[in-house]
């Protein structure tokens, strides 16, 4: 059986409701449902409106503010610039691309410190032996593949900007542009 998704109502006193539990929650709560992997929404008890991505954005500046900042200055600065630019989609894809690749080398990372201690928490001497001598290289290897996604996926972008570019100015008469009309090129003169 499926299991449901928790509901969650955000009432006008700015309180949430854990429709699961029957108890008011905090946001701190609903932070400890993302943290165990959760599927829950939140919605404005009055409208239904769907309120979860104002709430996980609450979660982040908390965190921001509580203690060592994930985003840097620049990055903030960088990420509210992608909002006015025509890249912004594309950022989005980006990001989350980006993240779900960090979020498997983790997997892996963490995968890899199971079979080293055992479920008991103490260190296997075979794997330990075996991670130490592979842990320069397999953690090399893990961050190159990381790296190699995010050029691909960052030269995806470059590739589908140009393409948009191309189609948005194919009809108009620029010197040398693909699509322009004969006679406009440099070498047709």
């Amino acid at each position: 059986m499926a299991k449901q998704m928790r509901l969650i109502k955000k009432y006008p006193n700015r309180r949430l409701y854990d429709t699961q539990s029957s108890t008011y929650i905090t946001l701190a709560d609903v932070k400890e449902l993302v943290v165990k992997q959760e599927e829950f929404q939140v919605v404005d008890a009055k409208s239904g409106e769907d309120l979860t991505r104002s709430i996980l954005l609450q979660i982040i500046l908390e965190e921001e503010n509580a203690g060592q900042p994930l985003f840097t200055h620049d990055a903030l600065t960088q990420l509210i610039r992608s909002y006015s630019s025509t890249m912004q989609g594309l950022m989005g894809n980006y990001l989350e691309k980006n993240i779900q690749a960090f979020m498997d080398m983790q997997r892996n990372f963490q995968e890899q410190s199971r079979q080293m201690f055992g479920e008991g928490g103490k260190p296997n001497p075979d794997a330990w032996a075996q991670m130490m001598s592979a842990q320069a290289p397999a953690m090399q290897n893990m961050m190159n593949a990381y790296l190699e996604q995010s050029r691909q996926v960052l030269a995806q972008m470059q590739s589908q900007f140009q393409n948009q570019a191309r189609s948005m100015f194919s009809g108009f008469p620029f010197p040398g542009f693909p699509g322009a009309p004969p006679g406009d090129k440099p070498n047709d003169k």
